[in-house]
């Protein structure tokens, strides 16, 4: 399989699960993706684990961390690639977000930050040492895709377009709107509106998905596994996707993309 050498700026780089039981959740995914993993020790941060796929010296697909406080909620934290932490930082206040955790060296890994976009949706920002991010993505069981749900989606597109550069391109795969978000030619991320189907008060909030090859037997895998469907198997023009929660109530999605979509996403 392909493997990534580099990230650039502005582009979906880690994916990071923060759980209350490390031990269920290394269960679950081993189980609905066939990853392996190894384990860190990362200073005062603790224990850190690495998704990885093909093996332990497979190519990492993600990471895992127990919950830091118990009345935190388990949930995956989508990074993005900086050449300038504290500049992004300070693109992302002066745009009405907050800065969550200041640049933090984890190890010979990299350095890492984390911030709330102003509806609240954390999201992580990632300048590497050793660790560029995902040593694979867009192939099986790997990172394919990033999407944000937000209720005020002009605002939202007004502070990613501050913070990353990104162009919003519209696109007509739900009845609502969905927006692409672009570098350059290449879609980088989507949004959703958070329009009446969702629940009241639900929180804005970012989500991964990630490829599997039959989306509704990986659906069904996972609700064997302990998970419950969100958004049930759906065909929308590039692909078949679902939404779950995991046994820990980790938001996740799942994707069976289109041959019309691989194409476009293989060109330079």
């Amino acid at each position: 399989m392909p493997e990534v050498t580099a990230f650039p700026p502005g582009h979906p780089t880690w994916a990071e699960l923060a759980t209350p039981d490390p031990q269920a959740s290394e269960r679950f995914y081993r189980g609905l993706f066939g990853w392996y993993s190894y384990t860190l020790t990362v200073g005062d941060l603790g224990d850190y684990e690495i998704f990885t796929l093909g093996g332990v010296q497979g190519p990492e697909v993600a990471g895992m961390q127990a919950l830091a406080y118990d009345s935190a909620t388990a949930s995956w934290t989508c990074y993005f690639r900086s050449d300038d932490l504290p500049a992004t930082l300070a693109a992302a206040r002066e745009a009405g977000g907050l800065e969550t955790l200041e640049p933090t060296d984890i190890a010979d890994l990299g350095r890492m930050a984390l911030c709330s976009d102003p509806e609240g949706a954390d999201f992580g920002l990632w300048y590497p040492y050793n660790l560029k991010g995902a040593g694979v993505v867009d192939e099986p069981s790997a990172m394919i895709w990033v999407e944000l749900a937000a209720r005020d989606i002009q605002r939202a597109r007004r502070f990613y377009g501050a913070v990353f550069g990104w162009r919003a391109v519209d696109r007509d795969y739900y009845d609502s709107v969905y927006t692409h978000w672009k570098v350059g030619d290449r879609a980088v991320a989507g949004m959703v509106s958070m329009d009446e189907h969702w629940p009241p008060g639900y929180p804005s909030h970012w989500t991964p998905f990630f490829w599997v090859a039959d989306c509704d037997a990986s659906a069904a895998r996972a609700v064997e596994l302990g998970a419950q469907i969100r958004i049930p198997p759906t065909d929308i023009k590039p692909c078949r996707f679902c939404v779950v929660t995991d046994p820990t109530g980790a938001r996740l999605g799942l994707v069976t993309p289109t041959t019309d979509v691989l194409a476009e996403r293989e060109r330079p």
